[in-house]
């Protein structure tokens, strides 16, 4: 057989291991690299794996400081602006009521009705009011001629007192002349009798006279010179002709302020009103504020007069500018009808909430704000943490 006709076996490829990641075992770099026959130094992978660790690292130590001063700066730079969502939109609101009693006549509005100041809500019937201010009337006409008859009598006593006093001298005389005869007999006991009795009953008349006189002129004030208007009777038959007439016109209720009328459903007509219950409900519509309640801690740098930056749940994006307008002077738990004493040696320190009231200064041309929307408030107290503690050292300084 010749050489030709003999089978030789196929030459192998030349392959290149490459060490695993630890420079241990055998097999390819990478899963989806083919083998080839280019070579690559020895621990390649590994040194460059090792530098880019070193530079994570040094980068990470250079990043720590910076985040902490920048955060330290972020510290001292802020607190400046005060945030709360406890706030409250609130309004003069007041449930309007009549100080008389009746029974409902007329409703004049309707629920939800913009109303002005003295525009008229309901009526109460004013047929009994108008019956007792004709009656005070008629009483005020009378007493103006109770005092004109007693100004008359105290005239009428002045006279008889007169009259009686120019009579006396007569009865006087006529009586030392009987008295005069009786001694020596010249006249009957009987006459002289008689003339004793003109006498002591011209006395008694002028008596009885002053005292009339005396008691009509108490009647009249003391005084006969005052006009019949300024006579204590007569301003008190006055004051109940004006009390008469303040029913009557108290019968026709009216808004006290410029407002929105609800709740009027409740009242209808026929219904009988006694005071001091309430008709209908009034909520000012222009009279409005924020009442906010921040925590006790935030409340170290706030002040009337500082900016106020105002954001209703209700109108997302729209802002409204106000003022701190004033601060509580006590919490608001203070004003609770049970304040909280604890004695049982369980206390338990809670974070007090303190009313803020904050005026709304741009309400014209923003959507309408009612009375207890949710708010968010911004007060910007002008100093941050970092001033406000130069502040506190200045202050202790100085102190000391």
């Amino acid at each position: 057989m010749s050489e030709s006709a003999i089978p030789t076996a196929p030459a192998k490829p030349h392959i290149h291991i490459k060490p695993g990641p630890e420079g241990r075992g055998l097999g390819p770099a990478h899963p989806g690299q083919e083998r080839t026959g280019q070579n690559n130094p020895p621990g390649h992978d590994d040194v460059t794996t090792h530098l880019k660790r070193h530079r994570v690292r040094k980068t990470l130590f250079l990043l720590i400081p910076l985040a902490l001063l920048a955060g330290g700066y972020l510290y001292a730079t802020g607190g400046r602006v005060i945030s709360t969502d406890n706030a409250y939109i609130q309004a003069d609101k007041v449930a309007v009521s009549t100080d008389v009693s009746g029974l409902v006549d007329a409703i004049e509005v309707k629920d939800n009705q913009t109303v002005s100041r003295g525009q008229v809500l309901f009526r109460l019937n004013a047929e009994p009011f108008q019956i007792a201010l004709a009656s005070a009337t008629a009483n005020l006409g009378t007493v103006r001629n109770q005092i004109l008859n007693q100004q008359a009598s105290y005239s009428q006593a002045l006279a008889e007192i007169d009259q009686a006093q120019s009579e006396l001298p007569f009865f006087e005389q006529a009586f030392q002349r009987q008295e005069k005869l009786l001694a020596v007999n010249a006249v009957s006991r009987t006459t002289y009798d008689q003339a004793r009795h003109d006498l002591d009953t011209t006395l008694k008349k002028i008596a009885v006279a002053k005292a009339q006189a005396k008691a009509v002129l108490a009647q009249l004030g003391g005084r006969l010179d005052i006009p019949v208007e300024q006579q204590p009777a007569w301003l008190q038959a006055k004051a109940q002709v004006d009390e008469a007439k303040r029913n009557l016109n108290n019968s026709v209720v009216r808004a006290p302020f410029d407002g929105i009328v609800t709740n009027v459903d409740s009242l209808q007509v026929g219904t009988y009103l006694q005071p001091p219950q309430s008709g209908i409900s009034l909520v000012a519509s222009n009279a409005l504020w924020v009442a906010a309640q921040p925590k006790e801690t935030e409340l170290t740098h706030v002040r009337p007069g500082q900016p106020v930056e105002i954001r209703v749940d209700s109108y997302p994006g729209v802002i409204w500018h106000g003022s701190v307008e004033s601060i509580s002077p006590a919490s608001g738990s203070s004003f609770s009808l049970l304040p909280a004493q604890n004695t049982t040696g369980n206390w338990v320190k809670v974070v007090q909430r303190i009313p803020v009231r904050i005026r709304i200064d741009d309400q014209v041309g923003k959507p309408p704000l009612r009375h207890g929307m949710s708010v968010e408030a911004e007060i910007d107290t002008g100093l941050s943490r970092g001033m406000a503690g130069g502040l506190f050292a200045h202050q202790e300084t100085g102190h000391e």
